[in-house]
């Protein structure tokens, strides 16, 4: 079961420089493409709206759109019924990175899992949401 392990976090890492790598070319970090998918689809959300969708805390948005807000991907604006809340909205400098960022992560995706068959995507889809399941529960004592 070790080596499960051993090869679920070596795997992880090679995904994730790669992923880093693909989305730097477009301005974007790893992570923040994940935040940009989910404006993407629903501009405006609260970080804690954000928060939930990704399964996050909401002070990793926070700390994560202060960066997006720095590299000029989102900006804050407060929302209009409630001052004291902020919302999140895309720049069209991160609408104009959707389509070489959704490419990219294509790209990977076909380079990542092109040895496998449909059979075995399909299986490692359902073992993997059921590793993630379960990690999200706490082990007994």
């Amino acid at each position: 079961m070790a080596d499960v392990i051993r090869l679920l976090t070596r795997a992880q890492k090679l995904l994730r420089t790669a992923a880093d790598e693909a989305m730097s070319a477009h301005g974007v970090r790893i992570g923040q493409n994940l935040v940009l998918e989910v404006l993407w689809a629903r501009d405006g959300l609260s970080p804690g709206e954000l928060a939930t969708h990704l399964g996050v805390t909401t002070p990793t948005i926070v700390n994560t759109a202060t960066r997006m807000v720095n590299d000029g991907l989102i900006e804050r604006r407060p929302d209009a019924a409630d001052r004291r809340l902020v919302r999140l909205y895309l720049t069209e400098k991160a609408r104009a990175a959707r389509s070489p960022i959704e490419d990219a992560r294509r790209r990977l995706a076909e380079h990542a899992l092109a040895t496998l068959t449909p059979e075995e995507l399909a299986a490692l889809e359902t073992a993997l949401q059921k590793i993630i399941d379960r990690m999200q529960t706490p082990p007994l004592p």
